[in-house]
């Protein structure tokens, strides 16, 4: 049945000039079977450059307006609409429209897990791999950071003579990993490394040893000379992980650490919007105009 579809996804992607772009923290099958894996600015870079006609998003909603934002010409479909990010729904436009009343002159910089909404309110995008150099452009300036707290408070501390106002979200699979879990496992594996994605709860990246994105904890594995490590993200970095390195042993920190919207995407339903061309995305122009420049400020900056 997997071969068969897996086929037609194949001819389909060559017949409609489609291109997949999957996100780490997608299923395995889901991985195999696209163009691009990567985390979120991987994929925006992807969905920019990319000569395909549409562009099939294996991931959640917002990563789906991302690629519409930076590729507005391009039909984007989204395999499941209701993969949505807790984190994103934490903050709406008019949040930021009221900081922005309260605090005249201040700028916003804004987490990629957001709505198309809040990046167009914004004056900077940010994802977790590139939040650090980009803030370096921000020192002593009013700012407000959204909608990760845990990562705002990350920057604060890295980047000397940065004041972010942080906005009160956070991811709940990366939040809720606790201290004592940890040591748990430290002591568990005592040879390991644990190393862990910023967006978790401050006093546990505190413990780490590594603390990078997504795609900084993969290359973090790959290049270093140690073998046996306690990855603290979302269970979908162990298929990359695994392939990608030899000899290695990885460890996830809680087995809490699955997104189940990241897990709604499958093979049957990515096969169904090429075929049908259904599920697209679609934003109003005007939010759609002003979210572009935030984050094409992004990617210049990167």
């Amino acid at each position: 049945m997997n071969k068969n579809i897996i086929d037609e996804i194949k001819r389909l992607k060559t017949e409609k000039n489609a291109v997949i772009l999957a996100h780490y923290y997608q299923t395995p099958e889901i991985q195999d079977i696209a163009d691009y894996t990567g985390d979120s600015l991987a994929l925006s870079i992807a969905a920019r450059d990319t000569d395909a006609d549409i562009i099939v998003f294996c991931g959640v909603h917002f990563m789906a307006e991302t690629a519409k934002i930076i590729s507005p010409h391009k039909m984007v479909l989204l395999p499941e609409l209701t993969a949505g990010c807790p984190m994103a729904d934490m903050i709406d436009g008019d949040d930021v429209r009221s900081y922005k009343a309260a605090n005249p002159g201040a700028k916003v910089m804004c987490y990629v897990n957001s709505t198309a909404d809040v990046k167009a309110e914004s004056d900077v995008c940010v994802t977790s791999t590139n939040a650090m150099k980009i803030a370096e452009n921000y020192k002593g300036q009013k700012m407000l950071y959204v909608p990760d707290q845990n990562l705002g408070e990350y920057l604060n501390e890295q980047v000397e003579g940065l004041e972010l106002d942080l906005w009160p979200g956070h991811c709940c699979i990366h939040n809720n990993l606790k201290v004592d879990e940890t040591v748990a496992m430290q002591e568990k594996y005592p040879n390991a490394k644990l190393i862990v994605h910023p967006e978790c709860n401050p006093k546990v990246v505190k413990m780490a040893e590594y603390v990078g994105s997504t795609k900084g904890l993969l290359n973090y594995v790959i290049e270093s000379d140690h073998d046996e490590f306690i990855i603290g993200t979302e269970e979908g970095i162990l298929h990359q992980v695994n392939n990608l390195t030899e000899g290695k042993t990885f460890h996830l920190l809680s087995e809490r650490l699955v997104c189940r919207n990241m897990k709604k995407t499958n093979l049957e339903k990515l096969h169904y919007v090429l075929d049908t061309l259904e599920n697209q995305i679609e934003i109003e122009q005007d939010t759609l105009t002003r979210a572009q420049k935030a984050i094409n400020l992004m990617l210049e900056l990167s």
